[in-house]
């Protein structure tokens, strides 16, 4: 099979009908190609055995993967076993680009990371916009790649990339690329952490401008050494701390570049202050440092496509950070003190949740965790953030390994479980579990943390859902004798 496969009449077999399977299916048959889609949860398409039972994949061309079917599902198998070529979504993006308004297809400016790719992606959209270009954050998130990469009207792609996704991708060449972070995560779908840093380290190859990588972690600063990038692209750092020359940081509380800067060697360019991220303050009025580790990696791949400085403080204070990430839901005024109600379903995994909890005061928070471990273990989570613990309430099917590293790691913290089918409603369980434990308040206050470090899927359709629950039910507990919020934390 040629690696210019040309689509026009070619036999591809689109595995998996979710959104990005749709719009793929959708530019394909655009292309002329005759698609069949394969998907046992779909009644517009044909199920895996009933396919691979008639032999369906010696008469195919192509398979274009969802990012939900790991490499040992059995269509995949079978098509790697036979040779066929598989790509994923993004794969077919960037082999189907059509040219933009300058008359050559929108350059990609490409993340990935274990945590803050929606946020990074988001404030890189925002940086874009604010410098005057058209843009889209696409990938992971939002418009699926497909349609965003023949549109012609856009200049330049945000493009947030899951480690899914980069498995199957092979030839897209990112103008600039960044990896945010790795920790263990789906270890489950890719069978080791190994295997996980690899498909993650994929965003680097052929690199056109600069690769950026997080200082604070040395296994990102290795996959760009690694990495097979075009002649001329440069390595860029980004840290929360002083930076040195080839890298963007912060002095005090200015964001600045020395790493894409003309005077670099001499002079650190101003980019942005963290006033200029007071959307994203913590109940202390201070900015986490993730969140200023995530816009200074944004600025980064900003700066690598050529924004002005300017446009980075314009865009990172004009971005909203959207709902369920550090959200506070509703606020309980009791006699003893004030209790906070935070909405952080977006922290899926044990990485995401110990920087939630970090966000926090020693001993103030009562933790709602759980959900589906994805394979992950949560003793480095639990040691590093157990001063912060009031007391936990574990919901979801995989309460056994956070129970374990809570009774290891903070065998004096209070634990209660919400059983799955012991009752009818789990949030409304879990925050009346949490209201018991936070008493008394102190005159600090306190917060019920919803930040789960697993996914959503065994109890709720998305983590959005997931908030939303625990929204409704912390603002039906506190009812008349608080006050319901939409804010930041």
């Amino acid at each position: 099979m040629s690696t210019e496969l040309d689509l026009d009449g070619a036999r591809v077999v689109v595995a998996g009908l979710g959104v990005s399977g749709r719009a793929a299916a959708e530019v394909l048959a655009s292309r002329g190609a005759r698609v069949v889609p394969v998907d046992d949860r779909s009644d517009e398409a044909i199920a895996t055995d009933e396919y691979l039972a008639g032999d369906g994949l010696g008469r195919a061309d192509l398979v274009v993967t969802s990012p939900g079917l790991a490499p040992h599902h059995p269509l995949l198998a079978a098509a790697t076993a036979r040779g066929l070529p598989v790509w994923s979504e993004v794969e077919l993006a960037w082999r189907v680009r059509v040219p933009g308004p300058s008359g050559v297809p929108a350059p990609w400016l490409a993340l990935t990371g274990t945590n803050g790719k929606t946020t990074t992606v988001g404030m890189l959209e925002s940086i874009l916009t604010a410098a005057g270009r058209t843009t889209l954050a696409v990938g992971n998130v939002g418009t699926p790649i497909t349609h965003a990469a023949t549109d012609p009207s856009l200049q330049v792609l945000a493009v947030e990339l899951s480690s899914f996704q980069l498995h199957f991708t092979h030839s897209m060449s990112a103008q600039a690329a960044a990896v945010l972070n790795v920790a263990p995560d789906h270890l489950d779908w890719h069978g080791s952490l190994a295997a996980y840093a690899a498909d993650k380290a994929r965003v680097y190859e052929r690199a056109q401008v600069a690769c950026v990588y997080n200082v604070a972690d040395p296994l990102t600063e290795q996959m760009v050494r690694d990495a097979d990038v075009r002649d001329g692209a440069v390595a860029v750092g980004f840290t929360t701390a002083t930076p040195s020359v080839g890298q963007i940081g912060l002095v005090e509380d200015v964001l600045v570049d020395r790493g894409f800067a003309r005077l670099r060697h001499t002079h650190a360019a101003e980019l942005a202050t963290l006033d200029d991220l007071r959307a994203h303050a913590g109940p202390d009025g201070t900015v986490p440092r993730h969140v200023v580790a995530d816009a200074l990696a944004a600025a980064a791949l900003a700066l690598a496509h050529g924004v002005e400085p300017g446009a980075v403080r314009d865009g990172l204070r004009a971005f909203d950070p959207g709902r369920h990430r550090i959200e506070t839901v509703a606020v309980e005024t009791t006699p003893d003190g004030t209790i906070s109600y935070v909405d952080d379903s977006k922290a899926t995994n044990a990485h995401a949740a110990a920087a939630s909890l970090g966000a926090f005061a020693p001993g103030s928070v009562v933790w709602v965790a759980g959900g589906l471990a994805k394979g992950a273990r949560f003793d480095e989570l639990v040691a590093a953030r157990r001063d912060r613990l009031r007391a936990v309430v574990l919901i979801g099917v995989d309460r056994e390994p956070l129970r374990d590293a809570l009774a290891r790691h903070a065998p004096d913290v209070p634990v209660v479980e919400i059983v799955p089918g012991e009752t009818e409603d789990v949030m409304t369980s879990a925050v009346t579990a949490a209201r018991s434990l936070v008493r008394p308040v102190g005159a600090s206050g306190a917060t019920v943390l919803l930040a789960p470090a697993c996914a959503s899927m065994d109890q709720f359709a998305s983590y959005a859902v997931r908030g939303d629950a625990f929204a409704a039910a912390a603002r039906a507990a506190v009812g008349e004798g608080g006050e319901r919020t939409g804010g930041r934390a």
